[in-house]
């Protein structure tokens, strides 16, 4: 079995109620869910003038490889009612495989880690709550040294 660490997102409609489908979701399509985060609220990210985002982040085992779980979460995306329309636009849901194991993968629709995972607060922060000792296989540093470290300076908050 695999450990993956998943974040999921959305901004468009019921965020609470799309978020639990998600979690449903890949419970069905992708693994076990092991740990998963409290839910956080934070700003748009990259392009601002969009509502605020719910995430939360999942670790998960999997029988899967690293291609066949992106290939799974784009599946179930895309059944969800995700549009990609913009980079950085508002969207229904949105699943990004954070880490795989201690693997790094570079391809066009996979890669791992998250490129971006140590310059985003709202990514850092629900993956520090369920994994602070996870070491990220290329920068060789804790996700709570990322976080400590991180440059985004967007408030992430606990949603109630």
């Amino acid at each position: 079995m695999s450990k993956a660490y998943l974040l999921t997102g959305g901004n468009i409609g019921d965020r609470e109620k799309k978020l639990a489908a998600a979690k449903e979701q890949i419970k069905q399509q992708c693994g076990k869910i092991i740990n998963a985060s409290s839910l956080y609220e934070t700003a748009a990210w990259g392009n601002t003038h969009q509502p605020p985002f719910l995430n939360q982040a999942f670790e998960i085992e999997t029988g899967l490889t690293a291609r066949q779980l992106i290939r799974r979460i784009l599946k179930l995306e895309k059944q969800m009612g995700r549009i990609r329309k913009e980079k950085y636009g508002p969207r229904i849901i949105d699943i990004d495989i954070l880490l795989f194991n201690d693997e790094i993968h570079n391809y066009p629709l996979l890669q791992v880690p998250h490129p971006e995972m140590q310059n985003r607060r709202f990514a850092l922060l629900p993956l520090a709550e369920i994994a602070p000792g996870i070491i990220h296989p290329v920068l060789k540093k804790t996700i709570k040294e990322l976080l400590n470290e991180c440059p985004d300076l967007l408030e992430v908050k606990k949603y109630s």
